[in-house]
């Protein structure tokens, strides 16, 4: 078969509405490929049914451009485009192999790699936090590029985790680990990592992933070892093509917890203690999506007393404890999946007239809750430095973020309105209902990379409570 270009295939599918609409994309984004002159990896498996192609001729016809053609494109330092296992690099100990085919080699680190070592790559460029993005549960079903060269300097300790173990399926990075040079460091990273059964990578070229991703959308990975001088790549690449990608996974349930408990501890106050907590409480109930430590010690510092309940939990459940506001966390996967159990419960406690503030997950469910859609982004926002608009007051806050879908503002009831806007894409960042007293924010303002710009979203939700009382 002669080759097709990106424009041909999209003719044979049925011009850019039939391909935007079998793929789960605006035209928008099919403009792009074109743009790109490639399409996605994660959408040939249904480009391929509806072309009549096989997924190795669209392997060769939907990447070939000069961007991400071995054949055409000079191979960056880590990179090998060959299938076969004798072409392993000397030195190499292991490889990250994406869906798209490329090889990129590298030195394993941490723990052995394995099958459970797959998922979808993403980039973080946050340079300080890595203990924390690694155990934040937003991350489960992913492996963590980081854009950051130096990755270790801080060492791990039992305060930094944001949950009881690790939700990443893996970690790339640049150079090699650096070796711990902080006061609080009680452990290196990669003692840490093997402990907790997290692989990595080392000597990739992560600005060439990064650039990848960035421009073609996020796609499968897998970190494999090497094996006596060799990796089974044609086995491997095959794991990663049938792997579906996180659209339609509902992972809440894998990462919120087994049963209630309470939490009662405030944000830290270094060196070794945290801070003393408002002499007034208000009964919350946060409903565990994937929910980080900190979020919760910034609701107690705000001034409430916290019951965590599991993901799944219902209207019914949540309204026994009584609470005075509800709050919805942060939490990984595909909020449209997710929102099979979590909408109903959500739409319970609205009709009941409790106050709700939601966080990334906890705001796509409460968008969906309310009327709106969700969407995936092309290659997600995640990093320390995403500069956010608060429509309001004109403020712009420094935020930390870490998700791959987003709110379609567009879709937006009369009664909602825009609250937070991104600065980087114009994506929507909040919202907030003008019938209900609820609200939600995209980004993450426990992780105070401001350091402080957007704690005042955990004094509104407290202020909401009390003005909601005062009015009962």
């Amino acid at each position: 078969m002669p080759l097709l270009s990106v424009d041909d295939i999209i003719e044979r599918v049925g011009g850019p509405e039939k391909i935007a609409t079998l793929t789960g994309v605006g035209t928008e984004a099919v403009r792009k490929w074109r743009q790109a002159r490639a399409i996605p990896p994660k959408h040939w498996p249904v480009v391929a049914r509806a072309a009549g192609l096989s997924l190795d001729d669209l392997h060769s016809e939907a990447s070939s451009s000069p961007t991400s053609d071995p054949q055409t494109r000079k191979p960056t330092m880590s990179e090998q485009s060959g299938t076969a296992s004798t072409e392993v690099p000397e030195n190499a100990t292991a490889a990250l192999v994406l869906a798209d085919g490329t090889v990129l080699w590298g030195i394993g680190f941490g723990a052995p790699a394995n099958g459970e070592s797959l998922g979808e790559i993403c980039f973080s460029t946050g340079m300080t936090g890595y203990q924390e993005t690694l155990t934040d549960p937003s991350f489960a079903g992913q492996i963590i590029t980081f854009t950051f060269p130096h990755i270790g300097n801080v060492g791990t300790n039992a305060q930094d985790d944001e949950a009881t173990k690790p939700a990443a399926r893996g970690l790339v990075v640049k150079q090699d680990l650096t070796a711990p040079a902080n006061w609080r460091a009680t452990e290196s990273l990669d003692a840490w990592l093997k402990e907790r059964g997290v692989p990595g990578i080392c000597g990739v070229d992560t600005r060439a992933l990064t650039l990848r991703i960035r421009d073609h959308g996020a796609q499968t990975a897998m970190i494999v070892p090497v094996i006596n001088g060799k990796i089974d790549l044609p086995a491997t690449r095959k794991t990663v093509a049938v792997w579906p990608g996180l659209e339609g996974m509902d992972l809440a349930k894998t990462v919120t917890c087994a049963k209630p408990y309470t939490w009662a501890e405030g944000v830290w106050e270094w060196p070794s203690t945290t801070k003393p907590l408002p002499a007034k409480r208000r009964r919350v109930v946060a409903v565990d999506y994937g929910a980080k430590r900190n979020i919760l010690r910034c609701l107690a510092t705000a001034g409430c007393d916290v019951t965590v309940v599991p993901a799944t939990t219902s209207a019914d459940e949540i309204l026994a404890l009584k609470p005075e506001g509800v709050f919805l966390s942060n939490g990984p996967g595909d909020p449209a999946a997710t929102a099979s159990y979590a909408v109903p419960a959500i739409r319970g406690v609205l009709d009941a007239g409790v106050p709700v503030f939601g966080i990334c997950l906890g705001h796509q469910l409460l968008a969906l809750t309310l009327g709106a859609k969700t969407y995936k982004l092309e290659r997600g926002h995640r990093g320390a430095n995403q500069p956010v608009k608060d429509i309001a007051s004109g403020r712009v806050e420094i935020t930390s973020q870490n998700h791959g879908f987003a709110v379609d503002a567009h879709s937006l009831p009369n009664d909602v309105r825009v609250t937070h806007v991104s600065l980087f894409d114009g994506s929507n960042e909040g919202i907030a209902s003008d019938t209900l007293p609820a609200f939600s924010v995209q980004y993450h303002p426990e992780a105070s990379p401001g350091p402080s710009d957007s704690f005042y979203l955990f004094e509104r939700f407290v202020a909401l409570i009390d003005q909601h009382a005062k009015a009962a």
